[in-house]
């Protein structure tokens, strides 16, 4: 490819990128809208009242939105760096799922009152339980944040940083390695969240999430078959 090709191409992605970017920021805005518009139905609130700011409610909110920005992140970098359809897409599907999630997530903390961010160490809440409740068991509550990887599944600034620089089918095995543990780290925590929430529909949040990425995981899995990798 000669340099101007190269830069052409550069140039014909950065309206597609922005372009995104906007339609997330556009999902993001409509998903708190939803949340708002609905804010007077009674199965918003636990049956103790508003969700505290230390309650399993609260934390789960804040920790899957970190999570999950991480996942729109990565898959905004791996959509700009092979012209695969099929990992694309899939990219695609979890952008643009992930950040209508995240935006839910954020109109609910808003809705009740509490900060987005907390002083708390991340996954504090799955030890303590929800306003009081006895937490998990077995699960991995005093995780090392390393490299800005913050919680289980999370990639480090360092993968993130091979991710952007990989192209094609180096980029695809990455990127599909690198989502399938952050998938299975966000089921774990899913998971946790629907065993000791009690707000009806986060908890129908969590579930769904556990479901769509067990079923991504398998998709990935397969298609990193395809490519002679493993996860």
């Amino acid at each position: 490819m000669t340099k101007g090709a190269a830069t052409l191409g550069r140039a014909s992605r950065q309206p597609l990128v922005a372009g995104i970017t906007a339609a997330l920021a556009v999902l993001t805005l409509v998903a708190v809208g939803v949340v708002w518009l609905t804010s007077d139905r009674s199965e918003g609130t636990t049956g103790n009242g508003t969700p505290k700011d230390t309650s399993a409610e609260a934390g789960f909110a804040r920790d899957m939105s970190t999570h999950h920005q991480q996942a729109v992140e990565m898959s905004l970098i791996v959509r700009d760096r092979t012209g695969d359809e099929d990992v694309r897409r899939l990219a695609f599907d979890i952008l643009t799922a992930q950040a209508t999630e995240r935006g839910i997530l954020q109109g609910w903390l808003d809705r009740w009152g509490l900060d987005r961010a907390s002083e708390d160490a991340p996954m504090t809440w799955m030890k303590h339980g929800s306003d009081g409740m006895e937490g998990m068991e077995g699960m991995d509550h005093a995780y090392k944040a390393h490299d800005g990887s913050l919680m289980p599944g999370m990639a480090t600034n360092t993968e993130l940083d091979q991710l952007r620089k990989a192209k094609g089918k180096a980029a695809e095995v990455l990127y599909l390695k690198l989502m399938t543990a952050h998938h299975k780290g966000g089921v774990a925590m899913a998971q946790g969240a629907v065993d000791l929430v009690t707000d009806p529909p986060e908890k129908r949040l969590a579930r769904t999430m556990v479901q769509a990425q067990q079923s991504e995981i398998q998709l990935m899995a397969d298609m990193l078959k395809e490519r002679g990798a493993s996860s």
